[in-house]
């Protein structure tokens, strides 16, 4: 026999047994924390969501900052209908099913449909060509939800109908604002226990979940549901029960956040700046980048950035990869990090990749290329062409140097390495104007 209390028992059982982090997720504006730059009062967001007049829009930024709340948020204060999909687990299929029941609601009962769509950056080209005529003539309103750039992993077709709107990683006091209510919640949170949580564990815990509010939040309800209460049945979280529920700072990132962190990698090794460059190295290890990656982006560089300038560069920097994949991590960053440092502080010339970079060129272009005949190879020549190799200049015979053609004729005189006055090419410059060379 159905029974509506033991139903709504089940409900409330159900929602006991959801994460911290969902019971505490906002269900109203005047709830919601962080991104003021979207949701501060009189914002074109706030405006658009109090009027029900919000549009097609995609919300990005990194894990936990409020993008799938809002969404709801924005669903709670519509008149319409409201469909949540993913963008993983969905298929064209289920989008054209939503599109054909809001196409329906649109014409029947008047009544607009929002869709959102977590995960949006993972719609492929087939599954977007299947939502963007809806989107167009306003069937659905979209709200997409990623961690991804759009303009980079999204079809251009559906960033160019939609408003983006950049989420920001919560600040320190932000989180502290969030988990203290949580602490006192009586309905969602602990304010039904007796729950302490020092000062510098909160501290922690804010500190270390990097902007994630939804790490932090599971931070504390394991340092809640794990802390023994005394014999008053008071639970008191401290810094060590803290460090133990969150032992390591959220450093994950997205594909555009590593590519940016990777792209800072590089240019603060060409830009001398150590400090830079140690900092993005390990930066992109703790999130979980294979540090050999970085020794051999640090052996690239060390011929691109600093080449003949400080030749010894390369050495380090080779020496580095291979002290990594014979010693492992963690002790192998450690001659990482050194030649790091070493290229960042060496002097610096990009004459090597100028050079390589037009003779490429003139490899390409120049027809006619034909080896000057005393260079040829005279092992398998007929006696002409051997008279004519005994023209070339053996330069040991000379003291080591002899100034003779090596170039075709159609390339003769061509200079493709300049050394610079930066570190040793200084010596080479003044060694080759001492041969008369360029």
């Amino acid at each position: 026999m159905y029974d509506l209390f033991d139903t709504l028992q089940e409900n409330q059982k159900r929602a006991e047994q959801q994460p911290l982090a969902e019971r505490m997720r906002p269900q109203s504006l005047r709830e919601f924390l962080g991104q003021s730059h979207i949701c501060e009062e009189n914002s074109l967001l706030r405006r658009a969501i109090s009027l029900d007049k919000v549009g097609s829009c995609i919300f990005w930024g990194p894990p936990g900052t409020g993008k799938t709340t809002l969404a709801n948020i924005i669903a709670n204060s519509t008149s319409g209908n409201f469909v949540k999909l993913n963008a993983v687990s969905s298929g064209v299929a289920d989008v054209k099913k939503a599109v054909e029941e809001a196409s329906n609601s649109l014409k029947m009962y008047g009544k607009k449909t929002y869709l959102l769509l977590d995960e949006c950056h993972r719609f492929s080209k087939t599954q977007s060509d299947s939502l963007l005529p809806a989107i167009e003539n306003g069937t659905i309103i979209f709200i997409g939800s990623t961690t991804e750039n759009p303009y980079a992993s999204m079809t251009p077709a559906i960033v160019s109908r939609c408003r983006v709107f950049e989420f920001k990683r919560l600040d320190k006091e932000t989180v502290k604002k969030a988990l203290n209510k949580a602490i006192i919640d009586k309905k969602r949170g602990y304010g039904q226990l007796d729950v302490e949580v020092e000062e510098d564990a909160l501290d922690h815990i804010a500190s270390m979940s990097a902007g994630d509010m939804r790490t932090a939040y599971n931070a504390l309800e394991l340092a809640v549901l794990t802390t023994q209460g005394d014999k008053d049945g008071k639970i008191t979280v401290t810094l060590k029960d803290a460090e133990q529920s969150i032992q390591r700072k959220a450093l994950s990132y997205d594909e555009n956040s590593y590519y940016d962190m990777l792209s800072a990698f590089c240019k603060s090794l060409r830009g001398s700046d150590s400090d830079a460059a140690l900092y993005y190295a390990h930066r992109l290890i703790e999130g979980g980048c294979d540090p050999l990656l970085l020794a051999r982006r640090l052996v690239v560089h060390s011929a691109e950035d600093v080449g003949m300038a400080d030749p010894n560069a390369m050495v380090v920097a080779t020496s580095a990869l291979t002290a990594f994949m014979n010693i492992g991590y963690p002790e192998g960053l450690i001659p990482l990090s050194q030649a790091i440092i070493y290229v960042c502080e060496a002097p610096k010339s990009n004459s090597v990749i100028v050079a390589m970079s037009e003779a490429q060129a003139e490899a390409r272009s120049v027809k006619d290329d034909t080896v000057p005949a005393h260079l040829r190879n005279s092992v398998f020549a007929d006696s002409d062409a051997k008279n004519r190799s005994k023209q070339y200049k053996y330069p040991h015979d000379y003291g080591g140097y002899v100034e003779q053609q090596y170039l075709p004729d159609s390339l003769k005189g061509s200079v493709f390495y300049r050394p610079t006055n930066n570190g040793f090419e200084r010596q080479v410059k003044k060694i080759r104007e001492e041969k008369g060379k360029k």
